[in-house]
């Protein structure tokens, strides 16, 4: 049982992580890109998730866990902010080579406003429930910055994508809240967030996940195209 949460991480990344080195894939050739950006991001969620840990608004099973901590943590959390984007921006890579699913510039910016318009109003409306509140403002925050500083406008087809992804989510996010098991790896504290869940997934953990993934996007083609410069460089 210790090594619950240790197989998910594993069997989350190992599928993927063979088929990277795939001739026509090539993700391996990205690594240090995605490795740079899992790390960077990882640090800000990392701090997130101890400061959360320490307040008791979610702590961790120890009957799934090899008993390793940092900061507070679990190693198998800790991995699971390498584990889980690694699988993520894999999806990515490989739907956005081999298929057309660009959104165009409008489309893109009306989904974004739509989408931090609502993100603020479950900000406001939860206000008193810190995991929703700091989710969905953080959230609005992040989609702002990407798309109206950053210029991004990939905003939506990463939406795309992580709606693909779903059913994996839901499988993964599942056994780590309780599904199948006697009892959940991971405790949410009843007043800290809505309540609602999508089978044992309290619902602020998909808006929590989908932001830690395009922020890891955004990191991973910023370092991805400085590769491409250096190798042109080279030549």
């Amino acid at each position: 049982m210790q090594l619950t949460y240790l197989l998910i991480d594993f069997f989350t990344v190992i599928i993927c992580f063979i088929f990277s080195f795939h001739p026509k894939i090539n993700f391996h050739k990205h690594f240090r890109a995605f490795l740079l950006s899992s790390v960077l991001v990882a640090i800000v969620f990392v701090i997130w998730d101890s400061w959360f840990t320490k307040m008791g608004v979610w702590w961790f099973n120890d009957d799934y866990l090899v008993g390793i901590r940092f900061l507070g943590l679990p190693l198998e959390e800790l991995l699971f902010f390498i584990c889980i984007p690694f699988s993520c921006v894999f999806t990515y890579h490989c739907l956005t080579k081999f298929f057309p699913m660009d959104w165009d510039s409008l489309r893109d910016k009306v989904f974004v406003l739509g989408f931090v318009i609502i993100s603020v109003f479950f900000a406001i409306l939860f206000y008193d429930k810190i995991y929703t509140f700091i989710t969905f403002l953080t959230l609005a925050v992040s989609m702002i910055v990407l798309r109206f500083v950053l210029n991004v406008q990939w905003i939506g087809k990463a939406f795309t994508i992580y709606l693909i992804l779903l059913p994996g989510f839901l499988l993964v996010n599942g056994i780590l809240t309780g599904s199948g098991l006697e009892n959940p790896i991971v405790n949410y504290n009843p007043k800290d967030f809505i309540g609602f869940r999508i089978i044992t997934i309290p619902i602020e953990d998909f808006f929590y996940g989908f932001e830690l993934i395009i922020w890891n996007l955004f990191f991973y083609k910023k370092f991805k195209i400085d590769e491409l410069e250096e190798a042109y460089l080279e030549e």
